[in-house]
């Protein structure tokens, strides 16, 4: 048989105190209490028993669980997105907090059973995540206890979001290219279903105007999110005589299809053809050839920090999460071989 576990009983006895004693030492509850003399015994004798207070209990008396619920529509069970849960579970880890983590597989009606069940199970707080940008009816019940929004927006405008600056992602991807001195520039947009794509869009203008292109030298081609659509447009925007000299993709995928478009059609990336991405996707951005050069979605970052903002909630740090207040985070461009400067002639 192992070891038994030492109790605060053992610790009283051995250091001569009582047993209250040991719990208002413990407890950080001595000064004024117990002397020093003796909080000095308990905590030697804490030491030597390699006591460690029983964690149940101490939720049971403090009213917390210490427990964080994490409600998401597919991260869990697609490839995309592992790294903001990381980020969360990371950050809440490094504060003595446990990760429960629901995945709802875009069941609305499973996503309000989690939040209640949750709920029931007195989690401190609820965060609820997606795997892309988009806005959500946040489950009822957590409008109840500190709650988060992350890599979405809530629809009722009531709890506190951080999400990617979108915006500034799509003018940045644009900056790239004018800065390697392409003016022929198409941006292969995503549909509708996602607020990510007009966003995107909204920033690849801005740039585009800034640097004297007006609305007839802005290309703007919607697509769609994978691998075949951006096949298909590649087949549309590079047939033509004066076609781009770069292509700004709504997604790492759909960049992978113009890359196979290209090499299909003989055209050297990036010696004919500069390709950007969107996303920095796992196992797929880095890996492809040439390997893409791509707009960093900040999985991780959105993660951690919105993990920071609802712990501090829970810990009475900060206001709890009910504000519309959203919190932007940077998106930033990762260089790699698919982008040159302008080919001459």
């Amino acid at each position: 048989m192992g070891k038994r576990k030492a109790t605060a009983l053992d610790v009283a006895q051995r250091a001569g105190v009582s047993r209250s004693a040991v719990s208002l030492v413990l407890n950080g509850r001595a000064d004024g209490n117990v002397t020093a003399e003796r909080q000095e015994r308990v905590l030697r004798a804490a030491a030597e028993l390699d006591y460690t207070p029983n964690s149940v209990a101490l939720s049971l008396r403090n009213q917390q669980t210490s427990t964080i619920g994490i409600i998401t529509d597919d991260i869990v069970t697609s490839p995309f997105a592992g790294r903001l849960i990381s980020g969360a579970s990371r950050t809440a880890l490094a504060r003595g907090y446990m990760v429960l983590v629901v995945d709802s597989e875009h069941d609305t009606s499973r996503e309000s059973a989690a939040a209640q069940q949750l709920v029931h199970r007195q989690v401190d707080g609820i965060m609820y995540a997606t795997g892309s940008l988009r806005e959500i009816t946040s489950p009822p019940a957590m409008l109840t206890l500190p709650a988060i929004l992350a890599n979405c927006t809530d629809a009722g405008s009531q709890l506190q979001s951080v999400i990617p600056a979108e915006v500034d992602g799509g003018r940045s991807a644009a900056q790239l290219l004018l800065d390697l001195g392409h003016r022929r520039i198409t941006l292969l947009t995503g549909t509708l279903s996602s607020p990510a794509a007009p966003q995107r869009e909204q920033g690849y203008r801005a740039a585009m105007e800034e640097a004297g292109l007006g609305l007839e030298q802005q290309h703007v081609h919607m697509t769609g999110w994978d691998i075949d659509e951006g096949y298909r447009a590649a087949s549309a925007v590079l047939a033509g005589k004066d076609r781009p000299t770069a292509i700004i993709c709504s997604n790492d995928r759909v960049a992978t299809g113009v890359l196979l478009y290209a090499a299909a059609a003989g055209l050297r990336v990036p010696q004919d053809l500069s390709v950007v991405g969107y996303d920095d996707q796992q196992n797929l951005a880095a890996n492809l050839v040439p390997a893409l050069t791509t707009v960093a979605l900040p999985h991780a970052e959105i993660g951690a920090a919105a993990m920071s903002l609802l712990l501090d909630a829970v810990e009475g740090k900060a206001p709890a999460a009910g504000k519309s207040e959203t919190l932007h985070m940077p998106c930033r461009i990762i260089p790699r071989a698919s982008t040159a400067r302008v080919p001459a002639g």
